[in-house]
C-alpha cells in the first residue's frame, strides 16, 4: 500500500538511528576514557598509523583516522544524500511548502552560529573555524527525542530529521567550498566527466550497483585530487540515485502471476520456461523497491553501526582539563551550538511562516519547536568532523571541549523542555 511505502522506510530509519545513537555514545564514552587513561599515548598513535596506494603518479597517502574521516564518512554522506532525496520525492518534503519549514530552519540553524562564532573569534586565531559549528548530528537529536516516546507528536520527529538531514548537506557543501584547498581543474573535469557517465548509464538502463560504486571509488579519486574534500561525492551521487522504482506493484503482479511451483520433473535442465519465469519474478521483486530505498536498506546498518561509532572512536579522543573550560574558542563554539541553534531554527521558522513560504503543522507549536531548536545544539559528528579541517593542532582540543559542552547542555536543556510541555495526555496545542 501507499501508505506503508512512505511510513515503513521512516520508521525503520528512526529506529536504526536510535539504536546508532546508543552505540555511538558508547564509542565516544570509550575513547574518552581511553583519551584520559595511561594508554592514552597508545590509543592516540594507532589514529596517526599512515597508509595508502598509488595511481599512476599520483600518490594517495593518509593516516588511519584520514581514511576514516575522507574515505568511510563518504558513505555517510552518501546515506544522508539517499534519505534527503526519498524524503523529497517520496516523504513528508514532497510538499514544498513543508519542505520550506525545515529548510528554513536548517539554513537558521546554520546562519547564526556561525555569524555569533565568527563576531567572538573575529581577528583571532579560531577565526577560520566558524563551520564547526553549523551542523546538527541526526543520530543524537533523534535519540533523545526516542527517550520522550509517545508523548511529542511524530510531526517532531519528521521535522527534526529533515532539519538534521538538510543540516548535514548545508555543512558538506561549506566543507568542500570553505575548507577546500587549491583546486586543480583538470582532476575536476575528470569529476564531472564521471558524474555524467554515471547519469548516462542510469538513463540507459544499468542496474548493477557493483558497476556504479566503482565509478563512484573514480569519482572519489578524482574529486580528492580536484583539492575539493572527496566527501561531497557521497552527496552528489546520493542525490543522483533514482528515486522512483522500475517495477511497479501492477507490474509485479502480472510476472508473479506466470511463476509455475515446482518444474516439471522430466525437466532437469535450468534453461527451462519456469525457471525462466521464477528469475524473472525475483528480479521484478527486486526492482519494486527504488535504487534509493535499497541502497538504504543495505548501508544504513553499516553506517549507523560500524562507521558512525569508528569515526567518533578516531575523533572523540580528548584530553581533559578543567584549565581549557575559559578558552575563547571553547566559549565561542559553546554559544554558537547552545545559542545560535535554537535562535536561529525559530527565527528563521517564524519568517518563513510569517512570509507564507512555509506552512507549520497545527501539531507542531511554538514550544516544540524551540526544544527541537534546543535539541539542534547536538552537533557532535559534523562537528568534530568539520573542527579537523578547520583548526590548528593547537587548537582542536579546545574546539572539542566546546562541542561536547554544547552537545550535553543542548540535550539536556531540549529534553527538560520537551518533557516539560509535552505531558501524556496532554499534547501541546496550537500556538504553544
Amino acid at each position: 500500500m501507499l501508505a506503508d511505502r512512505l511510513t515503513t522506510p521512516f520508521s525503520r530509519f528512526l529506529h536504526i538511528e536510535t539504536a546508532a545513537a546508543g552505540v555511538l555514545l558508547l564509542f565516544t564514552l570509550a575513547a574518552l576514557l581511553l583519551s584520559n587513561s595511561p594508554w592514552a599515548h597508545s590509543f592516540l598513535g594507532i589514529w596517526e598509523i599512515q597508509g595508502g596506494f598509488r595511481i599512476g603518479s599520483l600518490e594517495y597517502m593518509r593516516s588511519l583516522k584520514g581514511w576514516i574521516n575522507d574515505g568511510l564518512m563518504t558513505l555517510f554522506f552518501f546515506l544522508v544524500a539517499l534519505e534527503l532525496k526519498r524524503e523529497l520525492v517520496l516523504g513528508e518534503l514532497q510538499n514544498p511548502r513543508m519542505a520550506a519549514l525545515s529548510i528554513s530552519a536548517a539554513l537558521g540553524g546554520m546562519l547564526v552560529p556561525a555569524a555569533l562564532y565568527w563576531l567572538l573569534q573575529q581577528g583571532q586565531p579560531g577565526q577560520h573555524g566558524w563551520g564547526t559549528v553549523m551542523a546538527t548530528d541526526t543520530a543524537f537529536v533523534i535519540g533523545c527525542l526516542a527517550l520522550l516516546g509517545p508523548r511529542i507528536p511524530p510531526i517532531l520527529r519528521v521535522f527534526m530529521l529533515s532539519l538534521a538531514i538538510v543540516d548535514d548537506i548545508g555543512a558538506i557543501l561549506v566543507v568542500a567550498i570553505g575548507y577546500g584547498e587549491h583546486i586543480a581543474w583538470s582532476m575536476l573535469a575528470l569529476a564531472a566527466c564521471g558524474l555524467a557517465s554515471v547519469h548516462l548509464m542510469s538513463r540507459v538502463g544499468f542496474r548493477g550497483f557493483p558497476i556504479y560504486f566503482l565509478m563512484g571509488g573514480l569519482i572519489w579519486v578524482a574529486v580528492d585530487a580536484s583539492g575539493i574534500h572527496a566527501t561531497i561525492t557521497g552527496v552528489l551521487l546520493g542525490l543522483m540515485t533514482p528515486a522512483r522504482r522500475w517495477v511497479s506493484d501492477r507490474r509485479l503482479y502480472a510476472i508473479l502471476s506466470q511463476v509455475v511451483a515446482h518444474p516439471s520433473d522430466d525437466e532437469t535442465s535450468g534453461n527451462t520456461k519456469d525457471r525462466k519465469t521464477l528469475l524473472a519474478a525475483e528480479i521484478a521483486a527486486r526492482e519494486t523497491l527504488s535504487p534509493v530505498e535499497r541502497l538504504e536498506l543495505a548501508l544504513h546498518p553499516w553506517v549507523g553501526f560500524v562507521i558512525m561509532p569508528l569515526f567518533a572512536f578516531a575523533n572523540a579522543g580528548l584530553p581533559l582539563s578543567l584549565a581549557d573550560i575559559g578558552n575563547s574558542v571553547t566559549l565561542a563554539v559553546f554559544i554558537g551550538f547552545a545559542l545560535g541553534k535554537p535562535i536561529g531554527v525559530l527565527t528563521f521558522s517564524w519568517l518563513a511562516v510569517r512570509l507564507g513560504i512555509a506552512i507549520r503543522p497545527p501539531d507542531l507549536g511554538w514550544a516544540l519547536l524551540a526544544g527541537g531548536g534546543l535539541l539542534a545544539g547536538i552537533g557532535f559528528t559534523m562537528a568534530l568532523f568539520i573542527a579537523n579541517l578547520a583548526f590548528p593542532e593547537s587548537l582542536i582540543d579546545s574546539a572539542k571541549l566546546g562541542i561536547f559542552a554544547a552537545s550535553v547542555f543542548s540535550a539536556v536543556a531540549g529534553l527538560a523542555l520537551l518533557t516539560l510541555i509535552a505531558v501524556p495526555g496532554n499534547p501541546p496545542r496550537e500556538g504553544h
